[in-house]
């Protein structure tokens, strides 16, 4: 009988940006888009590099090798379990969030190298997540209440506090900077001659990285 082929486990190295990327563990919906991206913004903003699924488009990866690469090279990650409720159409809940949580936590307690590594957990609000994953019992659960605002002070906060770093702008400041730059978007798509209704990970990174730089005021 001969043997089924299975896709081999890749090896996996730190990446070099190890101590400033930071994973993103959220719903991939129209939805969800304007907290996805109001993260994204807040995380390139305070000098941290976004990492998520979206950042690999490569159809031969296998989906759960992907997603064990990404967590191994991100000291940090945001886990958002506000999406974890049934799914309207199929009527079943959507676990693939809990699921990477349960992944980084289980990568923190048993890699080798992985001790250090920091979470910021977000929900709809603190403590729904007791009625359906009770173990993370004991995690510090930040709510953003589906506002992108919201959680840019999270995520702002939690990074300077993580780092101890002393040039990270205040949550307020950060806020306003995203309003401009959200009002800026469409003269950028238009330069760079990107759909902004079809922008991928990497078009809206670049986006909010040339507008961050010297270069932008040109």
């Amino acid at each position: 009988m001969p043997h089924e082929k299975t896709a081999s486990k890749p090896h996996r190295e730190r990446d070099s940006a190890y101590e400033r990327n930071v994973f993103i563990n959220c719903p991939f919906d129209d939805e969800y888009t304007p907290i996805f991206e109001a993260i994204v913004f807040t995380i390139e903003a305070c000098g941290f590099r976004p990492i998520c699924a979206r950042s690999r488009l490569n159809s031969s990866d296998v989906r759960l090798y992907k997603i064990l690469d990404l967590i191994a090279s991100c000291r940090l990650s945001i886990h958002d379990l506000s999406r974890t409720e049934l799914d309207r159409v199929s009527t079943l809940p959507r676990f693939n969030m809990p699921l990477e949580l349960g992944i980084d936590l289980g990568c923190r307690a048993f890699g080798a190298d992985q001790s250090e590594k920091s979470f910021l957990i977000f929900d709809r609000d603190r403590f729904r997540f007791q009625t359906y994953v009770s173990d993370i019992a004991g995690q510090d659960v930040a709510d953003h209440g589906n506002e992108p605002a919201n959680a840019i002070g999270r995520v702002r906060d939690w990074l300077r506090s993580e780092t101890g770093r002393t040039d990270i702008p205040g949550a307020k400041a950060m806020q306003s900077r995203y309003v401009d730059f959200r009002t800026d978007l469409p003269a950028i798509c238009e330069r760079f001659e990107l759909d902004i209704s079809a922008l991928t990970f990497d078009d809206f990174l670049f986006a909010v990285a040339w507008w961050l730089t010297p270069l932008y005021l040109s």
